[in-house]
């Protein structure tokens, strides 16, 4: 599989047949995934994973995970009940198909694959997970832009940008998000800020010094606020064009749907959505880093052939449209 850009999507293996390991290894990193498997196999150990905050593509499930075809379906049963927007992909020992699953148990899975016919799982890679494709020149620019607003909001921090990700899942990290509208004539969505609150405020704390004892929340509210306007405005000024953001009364809108006791929001869209994630670490300290998601899902309207970034007055120097008085 050749795609033009580094993103890559978590997907969590289970699969215990340890003669087919480095098999595995080299299929993950042919595809672009960052595979993750659980300490212990057992069907707790592996619910408590999925109902953890792990950004997921997807996972690579071995027919006869924990010891038998039967236990497999079982597990894959409680996997599918829990996260049903996850694809599954089932590695078998022969057959490359479904075959011999009853049509209840097939309805599970993505695909079924051998190590020695990966062409099924190829195409249904491309088509779930890999399905949309994200400009590295915008992704790229995200992660800058980004970058630049937390900075500007925590001075003490050095700031880290892991690789970008895909992912499928719905899951809310921590306690508190931020969300704003995305749009532009190239793209429709929303982008969201998701942190744990009491890490954010600790740090928040940290760095007023003697005034930190009397901040609470709603200054915690305020500033992730101010990093999601930042972000847009910059956004904005490198992606949209004049005129472009502000949409008509005619557009189409779709529910979003929160459900609080699961840390679930759906935008009622089955793309997977861009995933980056912010480490904020305070030089000659002790203190735990802080993390910082951010994910951009245009479930309204993505036309990437689109996207371009508006030229700025050095470009135009340089190309000779403009010329410095």
């Amino acid at each position: 599989m050749s795609r033009d850009n580094s993103i890559m999507s978590k997907v969590l293996v289970l699969d215990d047949g340890m003669t087919h390991f480095e098999s595995l290894k080299n299929l993950c990193e042919e595809y672009g995934l960052a595979g993750i498997k659980p300490q212990r196999g057992d069907a707790d150990a592996v619910m408590a994973i999925l109902n953890s905050n792990v950004d997921l593509g997807g996972i690579l499930l071995y027919e006869n995970y924990g010891g038998n075809a039967g236990s497999c379906l079982e597990l894959a049963v409680k996997i599918h009940g829990s996260r049903p927007e996850l694809p599954i992909f089932l590695r078998r020992d022969q057959l490359s198909s479904v075959a011999g699953l009853s049509e209840r148990d097939a309805a599970m899975f993505r695909c079924a694959y051998t190590l020695d016919d990966l062409q099924m799982l190829r195409a249904n890679l491309e088509a779930s997970i890999f399905n949309r494709i994200y400009p590295n020149d915008l992704v790229r620019g995200i992660g800058e832009m980004t970058r630049t607003s937390l900075q500007a909001l925590f001075r003490s921090c050095d700031i880290d940008v892991e690789t970008p990700y895909l992912v499928k899942d719905r899951i809310i990290y921590g306690e508190v998000f931020s969300m704003i509208a995305i749009e532009s004539n190239w793209c429709r969505g929303y982008m969201m800020l998701q942190a744990s609150e009491d890490a954010v405020l600790d740090l928040i704390r940290r760095n007023a010094g003697q005034d930190g004892h009397a901040i609470n929340f709603r200054e915690l509210n305020h500033v992730l606020g101010e990093a999601t306007n930042m972000i847009w405005g910059s956004f904005k000024n490198r992606y949209v064009g004049p005129g472009e953001a502000g949409g008509s009364s005619s557009q189409t809108q779709v529910p979003i749907i929160v459900n609080h006791h699961r840390r679930f929001i759906s935008f009622g869209s089955e793309d997977p959505q861009l995933c980056l994630k912010y480490t904020l670490r305070e030089p000659g300290k002790y203190e735990a880093p802080v993390s910082i998601y951010q994910r951009f899902v245009f479930n309204l309207s993505w036309s990437p052939q689109e996207f371009k970034e508006n030229a700025t007055v050095e470009s135009l120097v340089d190309s000779g449209e403009l010329e410095l008085f």
